[in-house]
């Protein structure tokens, strides 16, 4: 049976490991940010609570399975977490949001079953892994600028990010200006792979149609 301070220590740290994590996201300006994932990770903390010891507290005699409820927490987060994930042209953003509320959920099933030293590793591993994107350092870019003037017609730029997109070029910030005789002039900041070819890139940009003059940088 726990007191009511143990009760009390449980869902103080499992506001205090949601927070963590929702602070980076919050950070970043994701959808589930910092008072999301402190509730997720509150909540599926007082589910596992109530599944374990809410009944017997409450003076309830029934056989009891601490497994059930945690397992709706488990398959329920997924609604939440595919409120995240948005679809924008080609690209797919919000997986990461996503699947740290599902790792949040986790945590706070740990910290209400009393498994403090899981939930503790995973939050900072969690965080760790937000904070640093390890896989810049394991698939590392290179920043450059690049300079494009086309024709100003329909589609264009959509098949210039389709392009970028298949060599795994990340386009990080895009401006564009037009003139009124039909000229536009694009300049992007991008971070290219160390493997890929600029003089490759650069003759199929060249080939699409209405490119007329491209730089590098």
């Amino acid at each position: 049976m726990l007191t009511q301070w143990e009760i009390i220590l449980r869902l103080v740290l499992a506001v205090a490991a949601g927070g963590l994590i929702g602070l980076e996201r919050e950070i970043h300006g994701r959808a589930a940010g910092f008072r999301t994932q402190i509730l997720v990770c509150l909540g599926s903390t007082l589910i596992m609570l109530i599944s374990i010891y809410g009944f017997e507290m409450s003076g309830i005699i029934t056989t009891r399975d601490p497994a059930r409820l945690a397992a709706q927490v488990v398959s329920g987060i997924g609604f939440l977490g595919a409120g995240t994930i948005l679809r924008e042209g080609t690209s797919i953003k919000g997986l990461t949001t996503a699947a740290s509320l599902w790792v949040v959920a986790g945590i706070g099933l740990a910290i209400g079953a009393g498994f403090y030293l899981g939930a503790v590793v995973a939050t900072i591993l969690a965080v760790l892994t937000l904070v640093n994107r390890l896989e810049k350092y394991l698939l590392p870019h290179e920043e450059r600028s690049l300079r494009m003037h086309i024709a100003d017609k329909p589609g264009q730029l959509a098949a210039i990010a389709t392009l970028l997109g298949q060599k795994r070029v990340n386009i990080r910030t895009m401006k564009v200006d037009t003139t009124d005789d039909g000229e536009c002039y694009v300049e992007m900041k991008v971070e290219t792979p160390h493997t890929l070819r600029l003089e490759v890139l650069m003759q199929e940009l060249s080939a699409l149609p209405e490119v007329k003059e491209i730089t590098w940088q």
